[in-house]
């Protein structure tokens, strides 16, 4: 096809979204979870650590419409009960370990950190963590603790059941201009909604709902819909790429300039314009980044971001890292290891997550699904 995109299903080209993986956005993802076990393990003064899962939400948003985009481009069609068996199995038998071994110690230890955590365990696994959590005004209680980490990946499994029907609805019924608008749209209906609710007493309702953190993931979701509608022709596609190139850095700057000086908890002059356009801001950011990753492979940026040890990471051990080190962390300041501790629990984060990558996640993922089955 001579490099250039051959236009598929209703004006969205097909070879730009065919679903490949870009390594600068492998290595972007280690940077989120280094940044979300940083936070977690109290490395550093990084009160906003937190933001790492900001980032992932928006990466997450991107990919999975562009894997959506990539199929419809294809066929026409996108087969959903495909799309949800591959998700299942990427997500949810991993999250189902870590939940038997938190059940095996809370059920013969008497650990401090794995008392109760039967409660926990079961909203884990059946990912409405963040569901509890948001009805929760006042300090989150210990029916959450020790696997509270969960809560993000309920926001993003309940965003799965949500957006790719809708969007193969809007794909189905809309020109690709009025595809993009509902998706703008979209995006800005949650941070009007937050600010709906905003009072001191609804910050969990916000933090932990998907619906309003759902921009997050939909910004996310527009720039896979903006790069998969321009051809390789379209002055504007090449604009994209000259402001992605040149926002990325700055873009970079805020992020980190936001994980250092924003908390992402508690109370202070940040928390009002954090809960309520905060979000939305990061998920800008982020996409900046993520569009240039995309757009300009053979940046500096990019080939930064694409140091295999980083890309390596990113792509097989971030979401083992994400799920493990929380309980971990617990069972080694519960086993009384003092200033060794956080040491000890790195090690056997990265250890746990390179087991379930290569135990679990890739033999699983490396197995033929049922045939597509088209909505």
């Amino acid at each position: 096809m001579d490099g250039h995109r051959v236009r598929g299903g209703h004006g969205f080209p097909s070879a730009l979204s065919r679903g490949r993986r870009v390594r600068g956005v492998d290595g972007l993802r280690t940077l989120a979870v280094v940044l979300v076990l940083a936070y977690h393990f109290e490395l550093g003064p990084l009160p906003g650590g937190a933001l790492g899962v900001d980032i992932f939400f928006t990466i997450s948003g991107f990919v999975i419409t562009r894997l959506l985009l990539a199929e419809f481009a294809r066929t026409g069609a996108v087969g959903m009960r495909s799309f949800y068996w591959r998700r299942w199995k990427r997500l949810v038998p991993a999250l189902l370990v870590v939940c038997a071994v938190c059940a095996v110690l809370a059920a013969t230890t008497r650990l401090r950190g794995f008392d109760g955590a039967w409660a926990s365990i079961a909203l884990s696994a059946t990912f409405l963590v963040n569901i509890v959590r948001a009805a929760q005004p006042g300090l989150y209680t210990d029916e959450t603790a020790l696997l509270g980490h969960t809560w993000s990946l309920g926001v993003e499994e309940q965003f799965y059941l949500l957006w790719p029907p809708l969007l193969l609805l809007l794909l189905r019924r809309f020109r690709p201009r009025t595809v993009l608008l509902w998706a703008v749209v979209l995006c800005l209906l949650p941070v009007l909604w937050r600010c709906v609710l905003w009072s001191p007493t609804a910050a969990h309702r916000i933090y932990n709902g998907t619906d309003t953190r759902a921009d997050q993931l939909l910004v996310g979701a527009l720039l896979a819909l903006v790069v998969a509608r321009l051809d390789t022709e379209d002055p504007r596609l090449a604009a994209l790429c000259r402001w992605a190139g040149r926002l990325a850095w700055p873009a970079m700057g805020m992020l980190a300039l936001i994980v250092w000086q924003v908390p992402m908890t508690g109370t202070g002059p940040w928390t009002v314009p954090w809960y309520t356009v905060g979000f939305l801001l990061a998920a800008v950011l982020s996409a900046t980044v993520v569009a240039a990753l995309e757009l300009q492979p053979f940046s500096l940026l990019s080939r930064v971001l694409s140091v295999a040890p980083l890309a390596w990471t990113g792509r097989n051990l971030s979401y083992g890292l994400y799920l493990w080190h929380y309980p971990l962390g617990r069972l080694m300041a519960d086993l009384g290891l003092d200033t060794w501790h956080v040491p000890a629990a790195l090690a056997a984060t990265f250890a746990a997550a390179t087991a379930s990558h290569y135990l679990i996640e890739k033999p699983l993922t490396r197995r033929k699904h049922p045939p597509a089955a088209t909505a």
